[in-house]
């Protein structure tokens, strides 16, 4: 897969409410679901041009402008930051084959696949700031599940995966605080995997920002390999979209 492949399966595993084309734009209306589902991609060259077009077009969702650059768009980054656009939450994809998380079976009872998220689920993920905006950005996912993770025999943690071709995309991993470091967090990402595998997935996929440490050596360990990465550009002066 090329690194497109990868973001467009971010795009179809974390959709917006909705996709909009200006010019050389992509522009999504989040609706509170953070900023993967609110910010604006370049689908070219010729974007560095028409800044104040995606700008128009984000203010007429009611969304303050958000940018995501990626490999290969440095003279838009170095526009956008010389117009006092700030970098916020550099971020990696990750990916893995399917077969290196489903070598090793789930001990039973500590991960379970459902859909509609139970009550529990809900709770635990809010708990993480993962509130019913971003609910409904799971439920905008055409193939998908969740997983609700127990640990001492109590609930330990919640997460989303969702199908893009055969690719096994992870979002919304959230543990307790006092289930952490006790590795319910690989039983997770496990659990996603054979659920991936029985949809047809050869990948999985999973999402970090570069400042959180601890994630990106738990998914080093699991044999995740970084296969692109991106950041925001916003302006500090402006309102800003919800993290994420």
């Amino acid at each position: 897969m090329s690194g497109a492949d990868y973001f467009a399966a971010v795009d179809a595993t974390w959709p917006a409410a909705e996709r909009r084309t200006v010019g050389p734009w992509v522009l999504r209306a989040g609706q509170g679901g953070g900023k993967r589902v609110s910010a604006a991609t370049a689908q070219d060259a010729t974007a560095l041009d028409h800044i104040e077009d995606a700008e128009a077009g984000m203010r007429s969702f009611g969304q303050a402008p958000l940018f995501m650059l990626r490999p290969g768009e440095e003279a838009l980054d170095a526009e956008l930051a010389r117009r006092g656009y700030g970098i916020v939450d550099p971020t990696v994809l990750l990916c893995t084959p399917v077969a290196r998380l489903t070598d090793t079976p789930v001990p039973r009872v500590t991960a379970f696949c459902i859909w509609e998220p139970l009550a529990i689920m809900e709770e635990i993920w809010a708990a993480g700031g993962i509130g019913p905006a971003r609910l409904a950005v799971m439920e905008r996912a055409a193939q998908k599940t969740g997983i609700l993770a127990r640990w001492n025999e109590k609930p330990a943690g919640a997460a989303f995966v969702a199908m893009s071709g055969d690719v096994g995309v992870v979002h919304a991993v959230e543990i307790l605080p006092h289930q952490r470091r006790q590795g319910v967090a690989g039983w997770v990402m496990r659990a996603a995997a054979f659920w991936a595998a029985k949809q047809g997935a050869a990948e999985m996929m999973v999402l970090c920002t570069r400042a959180n440490a601890a994630a990106l050596a738990l998914y080093s360990s699991l044999g995740f390999e970084e296969v692109g990465h991106y950041h925001y550009r916003l302006n500090p002066a402006r309102k800003t979209e919800p993290h994420g």
